[in-house]
């Protein structure tokens, strides 16, 4: 009995419990016209890999001055124009595959990504990227949401896109914060529209110290973590001077992503690891290569 088709090699990364199926597409060559296809089957719960998203790596144009190039999608199929943990974990994986060196840029539909691979000491197994910057911000903007209970309330939102957009809500308990209920009503409001936003709820520990919990455009539930939720929920908590220039940030997941302010420019540091390697049966996803 054969049990397997045609047969496509991928990577599962993780960064921080955000994980990502990733496609070396210079061997591959999925037609950009498919990959929100591929984003669909190849992420999806019990009948694909099961990730929050999906990446590809081509060689960059020979006219940039870029190492590589990456398509990214949502497992909903929707391109996004960055993710931050993603980004660690393409940053990593193109090192291993000998695509780029420990420090290089890589281009996004958010722009240039600087990225830095560790590979020795304390560092070893992290990645940092220097973020785009921050722009759109908006400080204490009174929206109303309607809360689980369906009663009508009025959250004070902040908002900045940090390579995507997000609203950042700080609450005193961030456990007691039903994310699936009010992230939906916030990712959904009138006002962020017709984009939609990313949201999180903050809880500030101390001026170095921040847990973020993210309701997750594109995934459309909260997320173990996003690289670009806690570099915004940094980025605004230090302009209302509530951190300091560097935060560490617990996500969902209990692991910690570093945040540091450097005039003006937000970098993201975390672990970024690959979990497993192996091969999707095109046959099996309903998925083709031209």
């Amino acid at each position: 009995m054969q049990l397997m088709g045609r047969a496509v090699p991928f990577y599962k990364m993780q960064g921080c419990g955000n994980d990502f199926v990733a496609i070396d597409n210079r061997e591959v060559r999925v037609p950009q016209s498919d990959m929100a296809q591929w984003a669909k089957k190849a992420c999806a719960r019990a009948f694909g890999v099961c990730a929050d998203g999906i990446f590809f790596l081509e060689d960059a144009p020979s006219d940039s001055e870029l190492d590589y190039r990456w398509h990214f999608y949502n497992n909903d199929g929707s391109r996004a124009e960055m993710c931050g943990n993603a980004s660690r974990c393409a940053a990593r994986l193109a090192h291993s595959l000998g695509i780029a060196p420990k420090n290089h840029v890589f281009g996004t539909d958010a722009g240039p990504i600087h990225a830095e691979v560790f590979t020795e000491g304390k560092e070893a197994g992290q990645v940092r990227v220097q973020l785009t910057p921050p722009k759109d911000m908006v400080l204490h903007r009174p929206l109303l949401v309607m809360d689980s209970a369906g009663r009508e309330q009025e959250v004070e939102v902040h908002f900045v896109d940090s390579g995507v957009p997000h609203a950042v809500v700080f609450v005193p308990d961030a456990s007691k914060v039903n994310v699936p209920s009010m992230g939906a009503a916030l990712r959904y409001h009138e006002h962020f529209q017709p984009a939609g936003t990313n949201v999180n709820f903050v809880q500030v520990l101390d001026e170095s110290s921040l847990i973020c919990r993210t309701y997750e455009r594109g995934v459309e539930d909260e997320t173990y973590a996003c690289g670009t939720g806690a570099a915004a929920s940094q980025i605004i908590a230090h302009a209302l001077g509530l951190t300091s220039a560097q935060a560490q940030v617990t996500a969902s997941s209990g692991e910690v992503l570093g945040v540091l302010m450097r005039e003006g420019q937000p970098y993201l540091q975390g672990a970024a690891t690959l979990v497993f390697t192996g091969t999707l049966n095109l046959d099996a996803l309903g998925l083709n290569l031209a």
